[in-house]
């Protein structure tokens, strides 16, 4: 189940192997996005300790922090017991 929230970008942690894929083309485009748009679709991030882990929008999460925001709009993925 998903849960939208409002979380600061300071407390969202990057894996190593996710910021290997970043480019910064589709950052500075999504930046100019955002800037006319707003962010329309919520990054995916699970809880780990006092922090998140990003899940999927690493290019949302870094335009928004090249824009100065401090907070993102995700989804707040839990996992499910089976």
């Amino acid at each position: 189940m998903l849960e939208r929230q409002i979380i600061e970008i300071d407390k969202v942690r990057v894996p190593v192997k996710r910021q290997k894929t970043l480019e910064a083309d589709k950052v500075e485009a999504l930046a100019n996005s955002i800037l006319e748009e707003g962010q329309t679709t919520p990054i995916r991030v699970r809880s780990d300790g006092d922090g998140y882990v990003l899940i999927e929008g690493l290019h949302r999460l870094e335009a928004l922090r090249a824009l100065g925001e401090t907070t993102v709009a995700a989804f707040l993925v839990r996992a499910r017991l089976h």
